[in-house]
C-alpha cells in the first residue's frame, strides 16, 4: 500500500516543483523589468524624458521614483519580504496605469505592460509561496 501512495504523491510533488520554478521565472521577469526601469530613471533619465512629459511628470521626480522602484524590486525578490514587495509593486504599477488613463491613453503599451507585470507579480508569488496559496486557494 505504501508503494501505491508513493506513486500518487510523485505527480503532486512534480507539480509543486514545476509551480515553484514557474513562480521563480515570473518573479525574475518582474524584478528584471523593475530594475531596468529604476536604473534607466536613475542613470539615464533623458531617455525617458518624452514619456515623462506626456504623462505630466517633472524630470526631477526620477531621482525620487527610481530608488522607490528599486526598493520595491528588492523587497519583492527577497522571500521574507515578498508579500510586502508585491503589495508595493502593485501600488506602483497601479499608479503607472492611472497616469496613462488620466491622459486618455487607455490600452496603451505602457499601460498593458504595467498590467502584465502586475499579473506576473502576483502569479509568481502565488506559485512560489505556499502561504499565499493557503490564503488565496483557487480551488476549495
Amino acid at each position: 500500500m505504501s508503494e501505491t501512495m508513493n506513486l500518487h504523491q510523485a505527480p503532486e510533488v512534480m507539480n509543486l516543483h514545476r509551480a515553484l520554478w514557474a513562480g521563480r521565472i515570473m518573479t525574475a521577469a518582474v524584478v528584471v523589468a523593475l530594475v531596468a526601469d529604476g536604473t534607466i530613471q536613475l542613470f539615464a533619465p533623458a531617455q525617458i524624458a518624452s514619456m515623462l512629459q506626456e504623462t505630466g511628470f517633472a524630470m526631477d521626480l526620477t531621482r525620487v521614483v527610481a530608488p522607490i522602484i528599486l526598493a520595491c524590486a528588492i523587497l519583492y525578490a527577497v522571500p521574507a519580504t515578498a508579500v510586502l514587495g508585491a503589495i508595493l509593486v502593485t501600488g506602483f504599477l497601479g499608479g503607472a496605469i492611472c497616469a496613462h488613463v488620466r491622459i486618455g491613453e487607455l490600452g496603451s503599451p505602457p499601460e498593458l505592460i504595467s498590467l502584465l507585470l502586475g499579473a506576473l507579480t502576483w502569479g509568481g508569488l502565488y506559485a512560489r509561496d505556499a502561504r499565499v496559496r493557503a490564503l488565496l486557494p483557487l480551488i476549495r
